[in-house]
């Protein structure tokens, strides 16, 4: 994380790991889009006014799973806003709306089109970030001081945990607007599991996310609408002991969507949620599939 370039947000690191005193756990957790350093050159370039550009923002989610550290859990979360790159899209997913010189050689995803690619185009509601397109030159400069590194710790982490236990669960942490909750059915669930349809994580461990959340009094549906983003598809490898969850939360539940504010019974749900997060650090289906392989792993956490 340091020596990175990250000149839009002076010295501010464009990431940071919460790491546990001892790693005693086989999950980690990930929170790639509650992000909210948000440089002056876009809010100087943007017609929308902060908040609306913070509409798509995962709010204070890295502060709902704060405890994993203490869970014996790392919890990597992102500084930079998703308004400015968003970790979830592959770096490929460019979008020619908005990129001014856009190579031709892309990956071309529904996302992007929908201009939420990699530099997004547009936030909650369809909301147009910039007047004008922007260079491709910026886009990369994006892409090498936030989204490589963020994937770089990312790797790094799991391919610990892996090491050390002999397989890892990414638990990759989001929020959903009520609205897109509540399109799931009348009430619409507190939260949303994805894991690909099955194919990034074993079912085994969904099923078990999902009863930890039911038990603790929370309505959970499972990959609709939301299956997993980027991060879930990439780095949910069963078959290489890497396993990869997505957990959407209705902002409503905590969250004054309209002001991008806290609720005031913001605290008394983080302390709703500590429990959850304690039992999913220890999930007995990942016990059944790690082992200790490094003994002394959990010694080099405060060496690195």
């Amino acid at each position: 994380m340091h020596g990175v370039p990250f000149p839009p947000f002076g010295d501010h690191p464009p990431l940071e790991v919460e790491e546990p005193a001892r790693l005693t756990s086989a999950v980690v957790f990930s929170s790639p889009h509650s992000g909210r350093v948000y440089p002056e050159s876009l809010i100087r370039r943007s017609p929308l006014h902060k908040t609306l550009l913070r509409s798509s923002e995962d709010a204070f989610v890295e502060e709902l799973f704060d405890c994993a550290p203490a869970c014996g859990a790392p919890l990597l979360k992102a500084h930079f806003p998703r308004a400015w790159v968003d970790a979830n899209r592959s770096s490929e997913e460019l979008d020619p709306a908005l990129i001014s010189d856009a190579p031709h050689q892309r990956l071309r995803s529904p996302r992007a089109s929908a201009g939420l690619g990699v530099a997004p185009r547009v936030v909650g509601e369809g909301r147009r970030i910039y007047a004008e397109k922007i260079p491709y030159a910026e886009v990369r400069e994006r892409i090498a001081s936030c989204h490589q590194p963020y994937h770089a710790r990312l790797e790094a982490l799991l391919l610990r945990t892996r090491r050390r236990f002999g397989a890892a669960l990414l638990l990759d942490c989001h929020s959903m607007p009520s609205e897109s909750a509540r399109r799931s059915g009348e009430a619409g669930p507190d939260v949303i599991l994805g894991d690909r349809h099955g194919v990034a994580a074993g079912a085994e461990l969904t099923a078990e996310a999902a009863r930890i959340f039911a038990e603790a009094g929370f309505r959970v549906a499972r990959n609709a609408p939301f299956a997993g983003g980027y991060i879930t598809e990439f780095w949910g490898r069963p078959r290489e002991g890497l396993h990869a969850i997505q957990i959407e939360i209705n902002r409503g539940l905590y969250l004054d969507e309209a002001k991008v504010e806290r609720r005031s019974g913001f605290e008394a749900f983080r302390a709703r949620l500590a429990p959850v997060i304690a039992r999913l650090a220890a999930m007995e289906s990942l016990a059944a599939l790690t082992r200790p392989v490094d003994p002394d792993e959990d010694f080099l956490i405060a060496a690195e």
